[in-house]
């Protein structure tokens, strides 16, 4: 029960990990699927690349991160072709990313078939969220009917940050409020209640919440009415701007966040005013979710831009000293796990995500149910 191969698909790559227990023993990426020059063929020809370059004797379990599990899967599920068919329903939910599962499970279950294969879904986690968190004012039978509600996603890093919080203050989870933000290209925010998912930012899709590297985050619907009926733009393209040509890479032409602190440096205006959005709204969705909680004992900041920019997790937590937040400017430089003062209220903290060692920890335990 210790080895688990984690497979990440996408629709032109595959990122795995070997696990044996806790410790990562083989890694890699598989990249530019199908393309001319590419490293694989297709997925096929990419899994037998791993089996041939990978030790995989002994495997418990092969764990597939699956973006979207509906209303219906809320914990990671063992799969069978019953699984398979329920996962390929939600394909209109997750158009972008669900397909990219299904290949990645259909040769793993054909390279593979003596090994158990896991779905680990990244909205299981928010299947606590209780109604009144993921309903939206809209018509109850067209919502009902196409499935419409917020799912939130990013779960599996949530879960894994919001319990390290807590053994990094020493308290259970059980007992311990955070609020989670997982700032990378994708971003997201979560309030967390006792170890368990009560609101977060995204929504139907990833398309919902914080500003980010090429998605808008949240905006008013009417946007998009305008755009078709006065601009005249199909849905597609629309669907296509708000997806990938927007967030930091519409207001500035950069998406790597990098990029975008090394220009507003520098004086840009453009890149000043993405930060200001950008931290903005941060701060926005900590303000709503100290108000969810009630009571908060830390905010942690986590993924490639919440791990390494301390511009950002001062600007975004500015001003909220009199909450009991704060930012020490030292500490928040050096890199260390707590960057909130001593004996602040509320413990700002920076922890790692391990979204893989999750998904190895939650596909053993479904074997074990």
């Amino acid at each position: 029960m210790t080895r688990v191969l984690v497979l990440n698909s996408g629709s032109s790559s595959v990122k795995y990990r070997l696990f044996d227990g806790a410790d990562t023993v083989a890694k890699g990426l598989i990249e530019r699927i199908g393309e001319s020059g590419g490293d694989a063929e297709n997925h096929d020809a990419a899994l037998q690349r791993i089996m041939e370059e990978t030790d995989l004797d002994g495997l418990a379990a092969v764990g597939h991160r699956v973006v979207h599990g509906g209303p219906d899967f809320t914990e990671a599920t063992v799969i069978d072709d019953e699984v398979v068919s329920r996962i390929e329903a939600l394909v209109p939910l997750a158009p972008l990313h669900q397909p990219a599962a299904l290949s990645g499970i259909e040769v793993a279950r054909k390279r593979l078939p003596s090994v158990p294969q896991v779905a680990v879904f990244d909205t299981a986690f928010h299947a606590t969220i209780p109604p009144a968190g993921y309903t939206w004012a809209i018509d109850a039978g067209l919502a009902e009917r196409w499935q419409i509600r917020r799912y939130g996603f990013h779960g599996t890093s949530h879960a894994y940050v919001a319990r390290r919080t807590a053994a990094l203050l020493g308290r259970p989870a059980s007992d311990t409020n955070v609020i989670t933000l997982h700032l990378g290209n994708g971003a997201s925010a979560c309030a967390v209640e006792g170890g368990r998912s009560v609101a977060t930012s995204m929504g139907l899709s990833p398309l919902d919440g914080l500003v980010m590297g090429t998605r808008s985050g949240a905006i008013d619907p009417t946007v998009i009415f305008h755009l078709h009926r006065v601009a005249g733009l199909p849905i597609d393209e629309i669907e296509t701007s708000l997806t990938r040509h927007a967030g930091l890479v519409g207001l500035t032409g950069e998406n790597d966040l990098r990029a975008v602190l090394s220009r507003r440096a520098g004086g840009d205006p453009a890149a000043t005013l993405a930060f200001d959005v950008y931290t903005r709204r941060i701060r926005e969705y900590v303000g709503a979710y100290l108000a969810v909680l009630g009571r908060v004992d830390a905010i942690t900041f986590t993924a490639g831009v919440g791990e390494n920019a301390p511009d950002v997790r001062a600007e975004s937590l500015s001003g909220l000293e009199p909450l009991g937040i704060a930012v020490d400017p030292a500490r928040n430089a050096s890199g260390a796990e707590v960057i909130s003062p001593g004996g602040s209220p509320i413990a700002v903290c920076v922890v790692p995500t391990d979204e893989e060692l999750e998904i190895a920890d939650q596909s053993r335990s479904a074997l074990l149910r």
